[in-house]
């Protein structure tokens, strides 16, 4: 697969897949309903193996049968057929360095078997190098390989930015990366940076951010692609690169894994490559708020009155909701250009976690069609979001003695319901939105999804887009 970007692309030591190989070693899947044949297809001593190693074709077990002369001959994968994209997800990282190829596959799982596999074969190298290379497998000939690498670069983008820690990964280093971004497909770029947020009427912006020393201040990204007269796709992403809390500060276990809160500027990237390289009939603008949430004299205080650009102003109830704080110049932005559709996406609230876990992101829209193309989407993909309430009885929760909106809420509920109905108060009625609050990580590896970052709601959100703009074949794969 490509590198596109020198800072944080992820890399594979070895490629995972191969285009032929003579000397591939076969490998079969195998349901649980089909073992019973599979095994009788088998000669003698393959046969009483497999059944002397308790192989039962549960998903994940593997089955190695050796052959006449002691050598491998042949991989059993136990796996079930409604869920093909983690089947082979283990596998680069585990088997021996060798070439396998798929002897039969249902062709409409080809694509994600295959995408499986390259998930499985992503490591973050940058500080720390794999001490062995991966299995090849050999393409599957029904297999979409354009599609495949497509996600997996977009995917390894996502997890390598958010992976890198914010001392190599500040504000500038984002805008780097999103710099580098647009160079690759000839998309324009604006940067704002500093006291020129100010100039340019992003207070909220520059108030996040201006505690952090001048070589990692608040900076505004804004990247432009796309045929001008096309139906305008706008894509917003908190970036805020390490979040202390600010004065409202974090307990040092809260603190531990805040290089992760650039989630969603991470993601909105992984979004618009995917978008920009598959060409799709859209003008397409990202649009990233870099920050760090530091503390120091010149930080935001609890009880601060900013002054929006919308106009509202909103007082300060909490420094560690920042994120909101970040997103509501951005909204307010991208709606005065009337998009088609609008979608946020931020690492926003502990409590989007609390309800749903880490692996679910909660979303939020003002329209219901385009929820139901981004759950169907989302689910259609294996990477599932779900649709929480826009509850317009928290609203006055959000009321403040001395300016139009305060950041928080004072009661202990439904943070994640309050922290979207605040971004809705920047929201115009007219634009099509969704919010997604994602946690962009994992807390544990899985096959196929290493512990670290994670690129959440990245792939719903693109095949959403395909259907919506008139690829429906990317969206169904």
């Amino acid at each position: 697969m490509a590198q596109y970007l020198t800072l944080a692309i992820g890399r594979m030591e070895l490629p995972p897949f191969v285009t032929e190989s003579k000397d591939a070693v076969p490998a079969s899947l195998v349901a649980t309903a089909e073992l019973e044949s599979c095994l009788a297809r088998l000669d003698g001593p393959a046969r009483r193996w497999a059944e002397a190693t308790g192989f039962k074709a549960e998903p994940g077990q593997l089955a190695m049968l050796p052959g006449p002369d002691g050598g491998l001959s042949r991989l059993l994968i136990g796996w079930k057929p409604e869920e093909p994209l983690w089947a082979l997800a283990a596998l680069p990282g585990s088997l021996p360095e060798r070439n396998y190829m798929l002897d039969a596959a249902p062709s409409q799982a080809t694509t994600r078997l295959a995408l499986g596999w390259a998930l499985g074969a992503y490591a973050f190298t940058r500080y720390k190098k794999r001490d062995k290379g991966w299995a090849a497998l050999v393409w599957p000939k029904a297999a979409d390989r354009g599609l495949v690498e497509l996600l997996a670069d977009g995917i390894f983008l996502a997890r390598d930015l958010i992976n890198t820690p914010a001392e190599d990964m500040g504000p500038s280093n984002l805008a780097e990366a999103a710099a580098d971004l647009a160079r690759k497909h000839r998309a324009k770029i604006d940067i704002i940076v500093g006291e020129a947020l100010l100039t340019e009427n992003y207070p909220t912006i520059h108030a996040v951010g201006r505690a952090a020393t001048e070589a990692r201040a608040p900076r505004l990204i804004d990247v432009i692609w796309g045929d001008p007269a096309a139906p305008k796709v706008t894509l917003v992403g908190k970036g805020v690169c390490f979040d202390t809390g600010g004065l409202d500060l974090k307990p040092s276990s809260g603190m531990r894994m805040m290089k992760k809160d650039m989630g969603g500027a991470a993601v909105s990237l992984g979004v618009a490559r995917l978008v920009m390289e598959a060409d799709l009939p859209v003008r397409l603008v990202t649009r990233i708020g870099c920050v760090e949430n530091s503390v120091s004299g010149t930080a935001m205080r609890p009880s601060d009155v900013i002054r929006t650009r919308s106009g509202l102003t909103v007082e300060v109830g909490n420094t560690d909701a920042e994120g909101r704080l970040v997103l509501c110049d951005l909204l307010d932005d991208a709606c005065n250009e009337q998009p088609t559709i609008l979608v946020d996406f931020a690492t926003l609230t502990g409590a989007a976690r609390v309800a749903l876990g880490p692996d679910l992101p909660a979303f939020f829209c003002n329209e219901d069609a385009w929820a139901e193309t981004l759950l169907l989407a989302g689910a259609n993909v294996y990477d599932p979001i779900w649709r929480l309430p826009l509850w317009a009885g928290y609203e006055e929760w959000l009321k403040s003695p001395v300016a139009d909106i305060n950041n928080v809420s004072s009661k202990p509920f439904a943070g994640a319901i309050v922290a979207a109905l605040f971004l809705k108060r920047f929201v115009t009625k007219n634009v099509c939105h969704a919010h997604i609050d994602l946690y962009a990580w994992n807390d544990q590896t899985r096959p196929g999804r290493p512990e670290g970052g994670e690129a959440q709601s990245m792939r719903a959100v693109f095949a959403a887009l395909s259907r919506q703009f008139g690829a429906d074949t990317i969206a169904d794969r």
